[in-house]
């Protein structure tokens, strides 16, 4: 029998099935949702498909396309989560393989306007929105508005959905120092340089306003992720976001890459975001709960409080312990039981919880490639994370019917080297970091 998971939940466990809620969502209807985060080409595969052949290393493509997405939905569904995030659907860069391998990932975009063929067709992107819909879950699509992928620093851009050099930032290598630089200069490097986009003009404005318009409304998206290409939405000018979003007219939640509170907090509210990944937290939980590590619970306690002061609005960040930019929680703590509490935290605290393709599978990989490797060879087994990520979606869906609940801030109530307990609404969550097997002698308070 397998290790139950440390973390104690003080409440009946229940469920109610969410009703089916209008599309191209809100924010505030993506509050009650629970996301399950995929790269579309590491997901599932097509029947016949030889499924050994997937070497991460390898950087090139496996086979995974919306069709496979759209017929394996059940394990997504079947673990509780009401909303599915996919890898950008654009089109990517299409020439020979470069020393970074090829764009499996979809995030190697040369025209935002058009769709990626290697993952399907519009109609079968349409079908997997469709299914979804139909099971009551919502889509959220990745996009990427920053830059464009090349393979030199003066790229011939007669492919591109931006074809005049005016519409680009000339080249320059980025200077971390310096906001102007990091919103202006190329990320990547001159190997595969990635070529940053001039939101300042009125015409990449106008024209990526209508695009996104079009697309929602075509494709019935009900939620956007806005890519950073790695390191943030701060490489936009900040004023880019609110015509964007609103043309767009859903939810839109972007990637404030960094520890830094006070930062990512700048880009949420009526003149940025609706919402970013909650990375300070990221790390605050890595900090607190990774074995080894230095197990400081304060830093979560501390950081819900300068969260609560900073965020316009806690209850709409992003909640996660993996994605595609962060090493795999298998690759910072040797023991699952860490796992299983910090998973507790992010779905019974403020904000929204997100789990990242593999996580309930214990999929390792410490870095690109390696946090980016198929889901198939877990033969999508019913593991105990899996179990809890199933428990855990049962009960905040049945509570985020309560709106004392959902909308309830959540407070720290006590918090010692070896976990700490917090209160939302009339529940309390307890999560221990001391790992397995439990060291009886151990109290949470002393």
């Amino acid at each position: 029998m397998p290790f139950l998971p440390q973390a104690v939940l003080f409440v009946t466990i229940a469920f109610v099935a969410l009703a089916p809620l209008s599309w191209a969502a809100s924010a505030d209807q993506w509050r009650s949702r629970s996301i399950y985060q995929v790269i579309i080409d590491r997901y599932a595969l097509s029947n016949g498909t030889d499924p050994t052949q997937c070497n991460p290393a390898d950087r090139t493509w496996c086979g995974g396309t919306w069709n496979t997405l759209r017929e394996n939905l059940d394990y997504i569904q079947n673990a509780g989560f009401t909303a599915v995030w996919i890898s950008p659907i654009s089109k990517n860069y299409d020439g020979p393989t470069t020393p970074y391998g090829d764009p499996y990932h979809g995030y190697w975009v040369t025209d935002a306007s058009q769709l990626n063929d290697h993952f399907g067709t519009s109609d079968d992107l349409k079908a997997l929105s469709n299914e979804l819909h139909r099971r009551g879950m919502y889509l959220m699509v990745d996009v990427v508005v920053n830059n464009v992928m090349a393979t030199s620093t003066t790229p011939d851009l007669s492919s591109y959905m931006f074809k005049d050099s005016s519409q680009y930032h000339p080249y320059c290598p980025i200077d971390w120092n310096n906001s102007t630089s990091i919103e202006r200069c190329w990320l990547g490097d001159t190997v595969v340089p990635l070529p940053d986009i001039n939101t300042e003009n009125s015409a990449v404005v106008s024209a990526f306003g209508d695009w996104i318009q079009s697309f929602v409304k075509e494709y019935n998206v009900d939620g956007l992720r806005i890519d950073g290409s790695y390191f943030s939405a701060k490489h936009v000018n900040i004023d880019f976001w609110p015509v964007f979003c609103g043309k767009a007219g859903v939810f839109c939640i972007g990637e404030v890459f960094g520890s830094d509170v006070s930062e990512a907090a700048s880009f949420q509210g009526p003149n940025a975001l609706d919402s970013v990944l909650h990375y300070p937290m990221y790390y605050a939980l890595a900090e607190a709960f990774s074995i080894p590590g230095p197990l400081n619970t304060s830093a979560v306690s501390n950081l819900m409080a300068q969260s609560k002061t900073l965020f316009k609005d806690t209850g709409l960040l992003g909640n996660f312990l993996e994605n595609q930019d962060v090493p795999r929680w298998h690759n910072i703590s040797v023991d699952q039981q860490s796992l299983y509490n910090a998973m507790v935290f992010n779905f019974m605290s403020d904000g929204i919880p997100i789990v990242y393709y593999g996580q309930e599978q214990y999929l390792d990989g410490f870095a690109d490639p390696y946090n980016r490797a198929p889901l198939w060879p877990s033969n999508y087994a019913n593991t105990t994370a899996y179990q809890l990520v199933t428990t855990l979606n049962k009960f905040r869906n049945f509570l985020a019917q309560n709106s004392t609940w959902l909308y309830s801030s959540a407070e720290p109530l006590t918090v010692s080297e070896y976990g700490l307990a917090i209160m939302k609404g009339n529940v309390v969550s307890v999560m221990t970091n001391i790992g397995s097997p439990v060291r009886s002698t151990v109290d949470v308070e002393r």
